[in-house]
């Protein structure tokens, strides 16, 4: 300090370079909503056109779920399996390198494929990325199309618009820079159908299967011969490729010695394909664009290029409407915005306190300046260690600027109190800084060592808090470095001239006159005198610390608000997607005036990237969003009344709107779920069993809404197959005739444009009875039945979904429960009187419990780390002791606050009361060591005690003020960043609000103790 003290100049001139760099670095730090980190998971889908549920669960899943159980680090693995398509989703232990588990699980799919069935398309690998979340998702709808959206008949105009989409908008934005992949989603698909005519077949004697033989004589190709030609050179093509609707009606047949064209015995026309799936924008059918972008590219960059390539194509195309939907970047731009502006404020009123403790201008204004220089440097520090600038290392800003301010507070407060001790400005400085720079290191060290043990917390959760705990560790030791280095030199340059700011001292002396040492001084007097009601009242705290620890609610994340949901329905009938669609805008009709924006995704949808399973005909997902997180609730409640009035049978779930932060924290498990097994394969009666089941469980459990399981009812066709022998009848002429009237008996493609448009050998659309006693068959006398001769109609029901996990099949019942133990006994006994079943438990009960004691031991071992680091200091192994009592009462206001406030116990309070726990110690570790330097001047006991107290009052209570000061507008503020920091906040609040007294009044107390009986005797 002596050197520093005087070269200024290069002292400055240093903090100027380093401050220059951090600013030209702070261009570089990406800003992002959440930290970059891989999510450990992966899904695996399996399409498999004509296998039902069962079939495909013996033949394909169960083969391939037994393979992937042998991934090193899976931690869990759960499949769905419905008709005609499945899923299998992998969740991986954090730590697992997701790039290489990716690979490894495609090598066992690749084992795997030798022993499937051979028709079985190779499954579909999808790893979980932040990267392929879309950004946006961009609708596009035709103006003047509702006529042709209300009715079940798609125009040609609509398909026109489909093709346009896919082609022309989807391309141009794709061509922006930012842009990785644009996902299409809700197009129509046309395709050419051969419609014969009975009666012209019938008298000509042509079948089906002849038509089907000369079309696909047409289309041969045989290929390309390269021929000399004089000094030239050709490729000659041979074929007769078809190439749209009039060459196919052209097409010549010859029977019994006559041409006939396929137009004079068909009907050949261009028709939308069949829909399984379709995409509603605002009460129009639309085409549904996400917009991904490439992973290194700035949002904000993506979101300016694409308002104005929109901008673009909204002056050409007139006739089209563009609306974005499920906007990313408000998402980022609100959470950066609000922890901006908390950092701000929070800056604010600690001047505001600086002002009121320190009754001078110019030692605020000093203080401040470590605040924006020490932000800075950090920014220099993220850009070379790669933390972006996200909700969770601004929050550990946010966190910190109390504890900037706090090293710079003790410094020039001690500087002060040498100079009015007499000693000179020079020497002030010097020793001023010199004798609170231990106690100083010592208060960092154990504010960061408190962020150390959060590494092992399980799960993304440990490695998430890293950008906290750097953004944090990195504040403190940069404002260290400036409290101990740049303030000393610039106090000693701005008091080199006293007759500044005299008025404005002079006036803020006079507007504060609050003595808060002779109140201190009262209270200390109280405690000592009264030293039995003063213990007894400190150790209530902790009575009341362990109380509220089982009182309070213990939940994995804080409750966020929300104004836009997901409302996903399955309405538990085997309806199509158009009945889905009359569904749907009835059930949006008396709601759509007080939404702002809704989509609903009707069936199956054609998204590339989804890692959900194809939905079903008879499913959709609704997206609602609404102005407020209470119109929400009010909507999520009239949605549920709607759907239980009307459709009883239907299952409802609302669950988040996909975005990084969701997938990330979203707790995806029901708080209970009961998985039921078959203990044996009981045949046909395990259908009736489970329903009985079910029904007995939803008695047992009157005040819980136990959904209804979601059953499937199928027509099986069966073959007479002794009235075909009878006749002659071949399967295969049944199967392929059956094909032809359902429209799917596809014979090639064309291709038209880059677009694939099947040619199908069909007939008129008509109902399954009809097509049965309408459609006939040749035997071999040329005699025509009726196919309804040789076939039999039956319903079955079965499972809509199978499940399955790594135990095997079972019965997922999902309860929305709190006190989980009463629920569970209830259950149990219903299974006992079912010796068929059993029953385990899952759910995010158990995860919240295991997670809270993982905090716990956390604790336990911060704890212990403060007792090494306070016990190197000061050279004892009692002393810390009471120091580290100060925690546990200081639990008691962390408790009390979150109980009053209504938060629960989850992983952002539990962080909020570790870090409180290296933070309330701060006060206490400067108190004790000034009383052992008071000792070592030959002060008396009691006068160390109250003497220390006193001279280190100022700057306990400015940095304690500070502190809760700076984090108080987290909580006036809204947005994820926000709420998701507001119980941390809480937490931290009422730990110093009643640390701070303890500090105060109970550690010299104990202190007082240790030293009358000789356990702790200063040298």
């Amino acid at each position: 300090m002596k050197f520093l003290i005087h070269k200024p100049i290069a002292v400055i001139m240093t903090a100027l370079g380093i401050l220059i760099l951090g600013i030209f670095a702070s261009t570089y730090v990406p800003v992002s909503l959440m930290p970059d980190i891989d999510i450990q998971e992966i899904t695996v889908q399996v399409n498999a056109k004509n296998s039902t549920a069962y079939e495909l669960e013996k033949s394909v899943i169960k083969p391939l779920r037994n393979n992937l159980l042998q991934l090193n680090h899976l931690e869990n693995i759960k499949s769905e399996t419905s008709n005609g398509q499945a899923t299998i989703k992998l969740n991986f232990t954090h730590g697992t390198k997701i790039d290489y588990t990716f690979i490894e699980v495609n090598e066992k799919i690749d084992r795997a494929m030798s022993s499937l069935p051979r028709d079985i398309d190779r499954p579909k690998v999808i790893k979980a990325s932040a990267s392929d979340i879309p950004v946006f998702y961009l609708n596009v709808t035709l103006k003047n199309a509702q006529a042709a959206n209300q009715s079940n008949n798609i125009t040609p105009e609509f398909i026109e618009f489909n093709q346009f989409a896919n082609q022309v908008i989807r391309k141009r934005i794709e061509q922006i820079t930012e842009v990785a992949l644009v996902d299409v989603n809700g197009l129509v698909y046309p395709e050419i159908v051969v419609i014969p005519n009975p009666s012209k077949c019938l008298s000509l004697g042509i079948d089906l299967n002849e038509i089907e033989s000369v079309i696909k004589k047409q289309q041969i190709e045989i290929g390309s011969i390269l021929v000399k030609d004089s000094q030239y050179q050709y490729n000659l093509r041979l074929g007769t490729t078809l190439t749209n609707l009039k060459d196919i009606e052209n097409i010549y047949l010859n029977k019994n010695g006559k041409l006939y064209q396929l137009k004079d015995i068909a009907q050949v026309k261009e028709q939308p394909q069949k829909r399984k799936g379709l995409v509603l924008s605002n009460g129009k059918e639309a085409v549904s664009l996400a917009i991904i972008k490439q992973s290194d590219a700035r949002i904000k960059d993506l979101k300016t290029a694409l308002q104005t390539t929109i901008a673009a194509m909204e002056a050409d195309y007139p006739e089209i409407n563009f609306s974005i939907t499920r906007d990313q970047t408000k998402l980022l731009d609100v959470a950066i915005n609000n922890l901006s502006q908390s950092l701000l404020w929070g800056m604010l009123l600690a001047f505001v306190v600086m002002f009121f403790f320190l009754k001078d201008i110019k030692s605020p204004i000093l203080i401040g300046i470590s605040i924006p220089v020490s932000i800075i440097i950090c920014l220099l520090f993220f850009h070379l260690l790669g933390i972006s600038i996200n909700i969770i290392s601004l929050s550990g800003l946010v966190l910190g600027i109390g504890l900037m301010i706090d090293n710079s507070i003790i410094v020039i407060d001690n500087i002060t109190q040498y100079r009015e001790m007499g000693y000179s400005l020079s020497d002030a400085c010097v020793k001023g800084t010199n004798e609170v720079f231990k106690p100083l290191l010592s208060s960092v060290l154990t504010t960061c060592a408190v962020f150390i043990p959060l590494i092992f917390l399980s799960g993304i959760t440990g490695a998430l808090f890293y950008d906290q705990a750097m953004a944090i560790t990195i504040g403190l030791f940069v404002s260290l470095l400036i409290s101990i280095t740049l303030l000393p030199v610039i106090y000693r340059l701005f008091y080199l001239k006293e007759g500044r700011f005299t008025k404005i001292n002079a006036f803020i002396k006079k507007i504060n006159r609050l003595n808060y040492e002779k109140t201190y001084e009262k209270g200390f007097r109280f405690v000592m005198k009264k030293q039995g009601i003063a213990f007894i009242i400190f150790f209530s705290f902790i009575v009341l610390t362990v109380s509220l620890f089982f009182m309070l609610p213990k939940k994995t994340m804080p409750t966020l608000s929300n104004s836009e949901t997901f409302l996903k329905v399955d309405w538990n009938e085997s309806i199509n997607v158009e009945e889905n669609k009359k569904r749907v805008l009835k059930l949006i009709e008396p709601i759509k005036n007080s939404i702002d924006d809704y989509n609903a995704f009707v069936g199956q949808q054609q998204f590339l990237l989804s890692k959900e399973a194809d939905a079903k005909t008879s499913e959709v997902t609704l997206y609602v969003k609404t102005s407020s997180p209470k119109k929400l609730v009010l909507l999520k409640k009239e949605l549920s009344n709607y759907l239980n009035k009307n459709y009883p049978q239907a299952i409802q779930e609302f669950k988040e709107v996909d975005n990084i932060f969701n997938i990330i924290f979203s707790e995806n498990d029901a708080p209970l779920t009961a998985k039921i097994r078959s203990v044996e394969n009981i045949g046909t009666s395990q259908k009736k069993e489970l329903k009985a089941l079910w029904k007995s469980l939803r008695q047992k459990l009157p005040d819980i809404e136990v959904q209804p399981i979601s059953w499937e009812e199928n027509i099986i066709l069966l073959a007479n197959k002794e009235k075909m022998i009878l006749y002659n009848v071949e399967s295969d002429a049944v199967f392929n005739t059956l094909k032809s009237a359902f429209n799917e008996r596809e014979i090639f493609s064309l291709v038209d444009n880059q677009n694939y448009i099947p040619v199908v050998l069909g007939g008129e659309e008509k109902t399954i009875r009809e097509v049965l006693h309408e459609t006939q068959i040749k035997v071999n006398d040329s005699t025509r039945f009726s196919i309804a001769e040789f076939i039999t109609e039956v319903k079955e029901e079965n499972l809509k979904t199978i499940t399955a996990g790594k135990d095997g099949e079972y019965y997922a019942m999902n309860l929305e429960v709190i006190n989980e133990k009463p629920v569970m006994k209830k259950i149990k006994e219903v299974i006992a009187q079912n010796k068929q079943f059993d029953v385990t438990f899952t759910g995010s009960i158990f995860k919240n419990k295991k997670l809270i004691n993982e905090l716990l031991v956390v604790l336990i071992v911060t704890l212990i780390l403060l007792y090494f680091i306070l016990a190197s200091q000061f050279e004892s192994l009692t002393l810390p002791f009471i120091i580290l009592l100060e925690i546990p009462i200081a639990m008691a206001g962390a408790f009390l606050l979150l109980y009053l406030f209504d938060y629960s116990l989850n992983l952002m309070s539990m962080i909020g009361i570790v870090v409180m726990s290296g933070i309330v110690i701060n006060d206490s570790i400067l108190k004790i060591d000034t009383i052992i330097q008071l000792q070592k001047q030959r002060t008396g006991l009691l006068k160390a005690l109250l003497v220390a107290g006193k001279r280190r009052l100022k700057p306990i209570l400015m940095t304690s003020l500070t502190t809760i000061l700076a984090l108080l507008p987290v909580l006036l503020t809204n947005g994820i960043g926000a709420e998701l920091q507001a119980p941390l906040a809480i937490a931290l609040i009422g730990g110093m609000l009643l640390g701070t007294i303890v500090s105060l009044y109970l550690i010299p107390l104990c202190f007082y103790h240790l030293s009358k009986k000789n356990i702790y005797v200063v040298k």
